[in-house]
């Protein structure tokens, strides 16, 4: 008997715009871009602060670069490693490697030589791009101990002419020349107007290697196929209707799947301008919605957050802001309202990860995500068009549970990755006949909306019970001090474990708040067993580059 996920009942639950299945053929990610270029070279496709890239521009500097690439011995396949910012030469290397058949692994510019040793030795990568400055910080004899044969850098200022500082967020930055290092700029003039013939891409060739940590803890490099990337792309145009005259704010980090497809490629899919500001800082961000009349992103709650909390949110005009996603990680219905509240602006959830290629969830733009009465969270959203979601059992991961009920969220669909690299057990395990095991928690409702609860990692058993942090989480923000809460299970020799609260306050709360007063806040509006028992305020709560809260940071903290 075909069970109600295979009846997909958030079909009926999709507004008549958003199509039950999407068809993309062949297309690749590749090909997108290509069409754009040669349809549109005059377009915009890149604001860097105040500076424009045309389409055409960006085709023309990737071709010179694959040239180049392919003189330095690159063939179909290899593996490159981008240790890159958000900067224009981030996409120029992608559509460079990309022509040549290369493999684009996008790190992390903060990892240091022990972390990107493992990366290189795991990815097989050839050749390195990064800052200039981070080249001349690092001790390169690491890579002797690898398979890279030539380190290209470039600086964040190499688009603008020299001795020209367009913002304060790269005041100090240099042009350096490292030695025993090739140059970008140097490459670009050395190779400018050369052509050649373009290596074959399909639907299922590798176009990212985007590592994210597994089961095991150990990063694993997920095989991002352009055809993965093409098809979410194509959901995000349809589920937050992109066309032509938007214009999309890069907030999330380029080597992030969220910069990947809900920034570069809708924007080349779409044929429309990618506003990039090499790292996020909250003011240039409000600045440049302004400047170029940004309409949409996907960005996580914290950068949400740190916008509500910059003064610059009351003086900037931001009407055509009217897209505005969060993802990867619940959202607290207070937070929505808050921000709504300063800028009547709605975030919609957004919810998928590495392996989904981003979205496989979504709530279509202007809909309203509905509130679980149970436990007061808010929709994740609908699972995509091809996507089919549904949610098993916690212990073995075998039995399809009823809409209400809590277990694992699981995916099959063509934003699904054919797997990690290299790693056939890990493989194994997380996609089990075409069905990606997602080590997320959460239910669905008899409408078809799915809610996210928390990762299975960290529940907490506080007296046999359980609590989910994002529970606690979520009345914390109710809080009108809360500017940010992360909340972990701690020892506690009769509890077993107890709930442990930290807590950064907004501007001007300091020294007026007591954890008392936090702790009998939570107590009067939940359940005995989850309230927080401990309270600890902190400046900012530690989070990930792309956002995330770090809470194995906090729990090591204690």
């Amino acid at each position: 008997m075909e069970s109600i996920y295979e009846k997909r009942p958030w079909l009926n639950s999709y507004p008549d715009w958003v199509s039950d299945s999407l068809e993309i053929g062949s297309a690749t990610a590749r090909d997108d871009f290509f069409r754009t270029a040669r349809s549109r070279p005059d377009a915009p496709a890149i604001y860097y602060f105040d500076h424009m890239i045309s389409y055409g521009e960006v085709n023309r500097l990737s071709d010179s670069l694959a040239v180049a690439f392919r003189d330095l011995g690159l063939e179909n396949g290899d593996r490159i490693i981008l240790h890159l910012q958000n900067i224009p030469q981030f996409l120029i290397s992608v559509y460079a490697a990309w022509k040549v058949g290369l493999i684009v692994v996008p790190l992390n510019p903060m990892y240091k030589e022990h972390e990107l040793s493992y990366f290189f030795n795991d990815s097989g990568a050839r050749l390195l791009i990064t800052h200039d400055e981070i080249a001349e910080s690092l001790d390169l004899s690491f890579l002797d101990r690898t398979k890279v044969k030539h380190v290209i850098t470039t600086s964040a200022l190499d688009p603008f002419p020299m001795g020209v500082c367009v913002s304060e967020s790269l005041r100090g930055v240099k042009r350096i020349k490292v030695p025993g290092c090739l140059n970008f700029v140097d490459i670009l003039q050395k190779y400018q107007h050369k052509t050649l013939d373009y290596s074959e891409v399909t639907p299922n060739t590798v176009a990212y290697l985007t590592y994210t940590s597994g089961t095991t803890g150990q990063p694993k490099g997920a095989m991002n196929t352009h055809g993965n990337i093409a098809f979410n792309a194509r959901v995000y145009q349809v589920a937050m209707r992109i066309d032509s005259n938007d214009v999309v704010l890069g907030v999330a980090p380029l080597f992030h799947v969220t910069g990947e497809v809900a920034h570069s490629a809708i924007a080349a899919l779409a044929g429309i301008p990618l506003v990039l500001f090499y790292r996020f800082d909250p003011g240039e961000a409000l600045r440049l919605i302004e400047r170029w009349k940004v309409t949409m992103t996907v960005a996580s709650i914290t950068v949400y957050i740190a916008m509500m909390n910059h003064p610059d949110i009351k003086t900037r005009r931001l009407d055509s802001f009217v897209k505005a996603y969060s993802g990867g990680a619940p959202v607290s219905k207070a937070l929505v309202d808050q921000f709504e509240d300063l800028t009547g602006l709605r975030l919609h959830n957004v919810y998928g990860m590495t392996e989904t290629n981003s979205p496989s969830h979504i709530v279509p733009l202007g809909e309203s995500a509905p509130v679980d009465s149970e436990s007061g969270a808010l929709s994740v959203g609908l699972p995509v068009p091809n996507c089919v979601s549904k949610i098993m059992d916690l212990q073995e991961g075998t039995r399809e549970l009823a809409p209400g009920e809590v277990g694992e969220i699981v995916n099959r669909g063509p934003m699904i990755v054919p797997g990690y690299w290299n790693k056939p057990e890990e493989t194994a395990h997380a996609i089990r006949e075409g069905w990606l095991f997602t080590g997320d928690v959460g239910k669905m409702d008899e409408q078809g909306w799915f809610y996210l609860v928390d990762r299975k990692k960290d529940l907490i058993i506080a007296s046999g019970y359980k609590v989910w942090p994002r529970d606690v989480e979520d009345v914390l923000y109710q809080h009108p001090a809360v500017r940010e809460a992360a909340v972990v299970g701690v020892p506690d020799s009769y509890r077993g474990e107890t709930v442990k609260a930290f807590v950064a306050l907004k501007e001007g709360s300091e020294g007026t708040v007591t954890a008392d007063e936090i702790i009998s806040f939570c107590k009067s509006r939940m359940a005995a067993y989850k309230y927080p028992r401990q309270v600890e305020f902190v400046p900012a709560i530690p989070k990930t580059l792309t956002g995330k809260f770090l809470r194995k940071d906090l729990r090591e903290k204690k």
